[in-house]
């Protein structure tokens, strides 16, 4: 049988990383040497050193960017713009995959997009993650509509209270007022007491009057 069509069949997800391929190819005498030939011939697409998808020809479904964005750089989740824009909170459609991590600061450009991490402290860093599937084999760690909104605005320059940091998020950000009012107060609390960041805390005071 051929190789692609065995990978294919062994592979549950379009997302495959470097042990996998290499456990497909371990019947060849230079599995890299075919790994090199895949790639070559569009069979499979390295996303970044390790980290592949399958080909167009070779797809089930498409590959999933918030898969890839858990997968490129850890531990992190999906948030800030990008999960805005994914909970239907923000007008715009967010081309960079935007996430938070525990680790340094780092951005990568990929055959398949760009993808951005930004630090938060590991204190808040679990509060208001939710796990996102997209199928049975196939999930992803995502910022909840509160957890998105407060990693966004704690980078921020500090509001000098609520109604500039409500003027912001309706006018500026274009969050709609009945959709922000049905936020969740006791885990924007919770992420309030985590973050003790002035915007977040803001935000809190917000939605609890």
């Amino acid at each position: 049988m051929d190789i692609t069509k065995i990978m294919r069949k062994r592979a549950l997800t379009e997302e495959i990383d470097y042990p996998f391929v290499m456990s497909c190819l371990s019947n060849y005498k230079n599995p890299r040497s075919k790994l090199t030939k895949l790639l070559k011939n569009k069979e499979l697409v390295r996303v970044k050193k390790g980290l592949y998808i399958f080909g167009e020809d070779l797809r089930k479904r498409p590959y999933s960017l918030e898969v890839l964005a858990n997968l490129i750089y850890g531990p992190s989740y999906i948030s800030y713009e990008y999960a805005l824009s994914y909970h239907n909170l923000i007008p715009e459609a967010v081309t960079k995959v935007t996430s938070a991590t525990s680790k340094r600061i780092k951005n990568f450009k990929t055959t398949v997009g760009e993808f951005s991490y930004q630090y938060i402290p590991p204190t808040v860093f679990h509060a208001g993650i939710k796990w996102e599937e997209i199928d049975e084999w196939t999930h992803f760690f995502l910022a909840t509509k509160e957890k998105a909104l407060a990693d966004f605005i704690a980078k921020l320059k500090p509001f000098q209270n609520k109604e500039d940091l409500l003027e912001y998020l309706i006018e500026g950000m274009r969050i709609d007022r009945e959709d922000l009012f049905q936020f969740n107060l006791q885990l924007t609390q919770e992420i309030a007491n985590l973050y003790q960041n002035k915007n977040v805390t803001l935000l809190w005071k917000i939605l609890k009057k």
